[in-house]
């Protein structure tokens, strides 16, 4: 085992130690910088290499024969060998738009001849702000793509590119990671990231057919360059706080209020306790992420190597969450026309999750229940004669201690991904390339969760003893341990020639073709509980489970393996270096459906004219780059719901006589043309760059339409079915637009500048349902019988995820009392409304649109910038204001301003001791205008050629301020990622956070 295990790293170390050398010089700028990563290839020897950090660079070359330098941003040049060192300088190219490459998908393309929507993210933008996740950090920086995020440590993003498209079907769009498609990138550290690419329109997506619907986004990782080693090493560390607190009612203002509801004196004015709940549960968090990578090329191997760990104490007491990555990508040159790419990750994560229910809790408890009494015991919401908190007395709500909550809670989670791949690429003629490239990936999830059962009901029952729970409770449980794990894996295997050649220096021909085999494997998810434990964590197992009397529940849940085939083709053609035509159809069969449905294709067209290129435009000194491109795709989103048959056993009933027959019945109808859900998108775009280079900018329209939404619906009531039955049945429209702008300068030779911005606009509608009766999606329920949001019939011409509720029609100013509109648009009491009739729909958590700032500048070694992030249009609902019945508290808004007898004028409804319906007095304006993140770097003036070759220090502010019109914690909701369920209403939601950080960027 030992001589495998340094066989194996001698593999990976192999590449660092070859190299070779011949020619040696430095590649400079204008201004004598070294331009690193330039390329210098020879052509009579067939070899190239890469210029370092400093522009030095070494290729085995023979004197005398031609070097040609390119880098992105400059002038290529041509230049002989000398067997001398050689300085080369490169000069900055005015037409920067004509080497910007961008990811289309199975290849690359020059942006200039693109003729798809397509936003890139640099990898310095998404470092810039010290995030998790490498979407979160992209927010503001996409025309056309909303990104809703939270500061829960391991959160997923959800990301949403030019609108929703579904209902009821996967909304996350799908990520491609250096050829591997995955579902999402929780498990890739974003220093390792070099390119993000958003691919927005039909003509973009149609290459990835039955899985494109919802957008692409490909991630390429780092590899290695340069002549010799390079180390980099990046650290920071930083604090956490909520960005926006609540503030709710202290306590004798809180007794007051509740008298009042009460109509009685329960409550001393004069309390000895005033507890402030948010802050007994949460503390300053912390987190800190330190990440080391070394890299380097030689003639025929490039190597990247990177190990990154992030640590976070969150601001939630007792919630911790780690990461640490390690990434391998070598590039082999095995011969002139063979290069093998390797890529290999591994990510390990653990947690200790606590209930995001405390913040609930600790908004809704009384501030005069002090967390703990004098003796020690968690104090309970129960008052005594003295109208104080007491172990004994009268309850007065139904809200647990949140510090207990927290206290009891003892959860952990585990898991680990792994990611690889290798890719072969065979030049078989000058212009015919041929890819063969397979990836796979393996994801494993431990956890466990110990409820120390009886101590909780103790905890909430101070006045009682061991002996009483066993009393009540004789065959109750002491306390329960629960044990899950789950796993998968997936693969994809594709193989693709590309052919690429100039004909008579006008035409200009690329064509990819190929086939594609993706598995997604089977999952599995077993959950075992087991009750009455050794109570010493050391024995926490389930050993002896299979005694049915200790094992309260077995959950083994397998999700079948789905395949995948696909043929794709794509052709590119230029004309002229001006007229651009792209054609793309892909066919996918996949195992998810019924024979004769599996198959579809999947068309898309592109054209594009650049107008600069023209001769009324070629000698414009004000428009330097003018294109226009326009096309329309058919795409597919196969994660959908499926048929579902469900058999009931056990059924009785008397046939023909007086004998009673068993039997089974399948209680649920089934459509064997149930497939994927096509989305159909015709767009057009405009791109431009004019005085010299310094404004550049695009803009977008579209119109995308899903014609065969799956929703699901009743059956006929003649069937004798119950169960619903998905159908294609539903039509969704995105209707929208997209600005994009930027501006850069210099002043002078030592000041640099930039101001950006993007808008974007989508008009998002359920336009049509097919003559079904839809079986209700309700949804956004706030855990008291109320709920938020609603999708039938009745939806028709409204924004997916909309809220249904009542409208809140202010108060009668006799009595105080909250009135509402009925559908005759009377004003009623709530007992007086009707949830058949009365209910409205009032907007959606997708707001209408969405936009970035950025500006920045660098002056000498200083660089500062700011990002921006804003929305418009959305609804958010306050759902742990909307949850008070009676005893809970309020917040200080209300208790200081309430309608009383004495009080006629008052802003505020009279206090009630009610559940109060889900209405428009909760709902509230979601618009927001966040600086996401400021940073202020400095670069120490170094010799390049001392041991530490560059030093960077750098603050951050991320989320330092807000500017909102939502009175709870976040308008930022983005709670289980579902429009129909908890996205959009603030209960049980994690804060936004602001956070500050310092760090340090050296390398070697």
């Amino acid at each position: 085992m030992k001589n495998f295990i340094f066989s194996f790293l001698a593999l990976l170390l192999l590449p660092a130690y070859m190299s070779g050398q011949a020619i040696k010089g430095k590649v400079i700028d204008s201004n004598g910088m070294g331009v690193p990563g330039a390329i210098i290839s020879a052509s009579e020897s067939k070899t190239s290499a890469d210029a370092d950090f400093d522009g030095n660079f070494t290729i085995n070359a023979k004197a005398g024969e031609i070097l040609k330098v390119s880098m992105l941003g400059f002038d290529a040049v041509n230049i002989t060998a000398t067997s001398g060192l050689m300085t080369i300088t490169l000069k900055e190219s005015s037409d920067t738009a004509l080497k910007e490459v961008v990811v289309i998908g199975y290849g690359t393309r020059k942006r200039v001849d693109n003729t798809t929507a397509i936003s890139s993210i640099s990898s310095e933008e998404i470092t810039r702000t010290k995030v998790l996740n490498a979407s979160q950090a992209i927010q503001g920086k996409a025309a056309g793509v909303q990104v809703i995020s939270s500061d829960l440590p391991g959160s997923t993003p959800s990301v949403i590119i030019r609108g929703l498209g579904t209902a009821l079907g996967g909304r996350t769009p799908l990520y491609v990671v250096d050829g591997m498609p995955t579902e999402n990138i929780n498990n890739i550290n974003a220093n390792d990231i070099t390119s993000y690419d958003v691919l927005k329109d039909a003509s973009a997506l149609a290459i990835y057919g039955t899985r494109a619907a919802n957008g692409v986004i490909i991630i390429t990782t780092k590899k290695g360059k340069g002549e010799k080693v390079s180390v980099e090493i990046e650290s920071f560390t930083g604090i956490r706080e909520p960005l926006k607190k609540v503030k709710v009612a202290g306590s004798n203002k809180y007794a007051h209020y509740t008298n009042s509801a009460l109509q009685a004196t329960t409550f001393s004015q004069d309390q000895p306790v005033n507890t402030d709940w948010f802050d007994e549960i949460t503390r300053t968090g912390t987190y800190s992420q330190n990440n080391v990578s070394v890299s380097g090329a030689s003639e025929n191997i490039k190597y990247f190597f990177s190990l990154g760990n992030y640590e976070e104490k969150a601001i939630l007491n007792g919630l911790d969450y780690s990461r640490t990555t390690f990434r391998n990508n070598n590039e082999y040159k095995i011969s002139r026309k063979l290069t093998l790419n390797q890529n290999f990750s591994f990510t390990a994560t653990k947690s200790t999750p606590k209930p995001l229910s405390a913040f609930t809790n600790a908004y809704k408890q009384s501030p005069i229940v002090p967390v703990r009494f004098a003796d020690g015991k968690y104090g309970v919401s129960r008052v005594g004669a003295d109208g104080f908190a007491s172990q004994t007395g009268s309850s007065f709500n139904n809200v647990g201690n949140p510090v207990a909550q927290l206290d009891f809670f003892n959860e952990q989670q585990r898991s680990q991904t792994f990611q690889g791949g290798l890719k072969l690429d065979y030049e078989i003629i000058e212009s015919l390339k041929f890819t063969s490239q397979f990836n796979g990936e393996f994801y494993t999830w431990k956890q466990y969760n110990f409820d120390d059962t009886k101590e909780i009901w103790l905890a909430a029952n101070p006045n009682k003893v061991s002996s009483d729970y066993e009393k009540e409770f004789p065959n109750a449980n002491i306390n329960l341990l629960t044990k899950g794990r789950e796993e998968y894996y997936n693969w994809n295997f594709s193989n693709y020639l590309t052919y690429n050649k100039e004909f008579a220096e006008i035409h200009n021909i690329e064509v990819t073709a190929g086939i594609e085999t993706n598995v997604k494997g089977a999952r599995e998810k077993l959950t075992i509980a087991r009750k009455n434990v050794n109570a010493d964590e050391n024995y926490w197992s389930l050993k002896d489970g299979e005694y049915a009397t200790n094992v309260t529940s077995y959950k083994d849940e397998v999700f079948n393996e789905v395949k995948l085939a696909s043929y794709l083709g794509r052709f590119q053609y230029k004309l002229m270096d001006r007229y651009l035509i792209t054609g793309t159809v892909r066919r996918d069969g996949s195992s998810n459906f019924g024979k004769d449905y599996r198959w579809g294709t999947f068309p898309a067209f592109g054209l594009g004219w650049v107008v600069s290129k023209e001769a009324f435009l070629a000698d414009s000194k004000t428009i330097n780059l003018l294109k226009l491109r326009g096309g329309w795709g058919k795409l597919g989103n196969q994660n959908v719901p499926l048929n579902r048959a469900s058999y009931t056993s056990g059924q009785t009933a008397y046939l023909g006589g007086s004998i009673l027959n068993e039997g089974t019945t399948i209680n649920s109808q089934i459509d064997p043309k149930l497939s994927w859900e096509i989305t159909e998108e015709t767009s057009a775009g405009l791109d431009f760059e004019i005085l010299e280079n310094r404004l550049k900018g695009t803009f977008d329209v579209y119109d995308k339409n899903t014609s065969n939404v799956i929703l699901n619906t009743k059956p006929y009531s003649t069937s004798g079915i119950t169960n619903v039955s998905p159908a294609h049945v539903g039509e969704v429209s995105n209707k929208g637009y997209e600005i994009s702008l930027r501006w850069d300068d210099k002043i002078g030779e030592n000041f640099s500048y930039w101001v950006g911005g993007n808008f974007s606009n989508n008009k998002n509608e359920l336009t049509g349902v097919k003559d079904v009766i839809l079986s209700p999606v309700i949804g956004g329920n706030l855990g008291n019988g109320q709920d938020t949001k609603l999708l039938d019939n009745t939806s028709i011409g409204q924004p997916l995820g909309s809220f249904y509720i009542y409208e809140y029609a202010g108060f009668d100013a006799t009595n105080g009392k909250m009135l509402y509109y009925n559908v005759l648009g009377e004003k009623v009491t709530q007992d007086a409304l009707s949830a058949l009739v009365d209910k409205k729909y009032v907007g959606s958590i997708l707001p209408k649109s969405n936009y970035g700032v950025t500006l920045g500048f660098a002056y000498k070694n200083f660089d500062f910038s700011v990002d921006g992030y804003g929305t418009n249009g959305a609804k958010v609902y306050n759902g742990k204001k909307g949850q008070r019945i009676a005893g809970e508290n309020i917040e200080e808004s209300l208790a200081t301003d309430f309608w009383t007898p004495n009080n006629l004028t008052a802003s505020n409804p009279a206090p009630f001791n009610q559940v109060p319906v889900a209405s428009t007095y909760y709902l509230e304006s979601g618009d927001f205008f966040r600086i996401n993140n400021i940073t202020l770097g400095y670069k120490l003036p170094l010799q390049s050629t001392g041991f530490i070759s560059a030093c960077r220090i750098y603050v951050n502010a991320i989320n330092p301020f807000i500017t909102q019109k939502f009175s709870g914690f976040s308008p930022e909701l983005n709670g289980d990622g579902d429009p129909y369920k908890t996205q959009g209403v603030e209960l049980d939601a994690y804060p936004t956070l602001r956070s500050f950080v310092i760090g340090a960027n050296l390398k070697f």
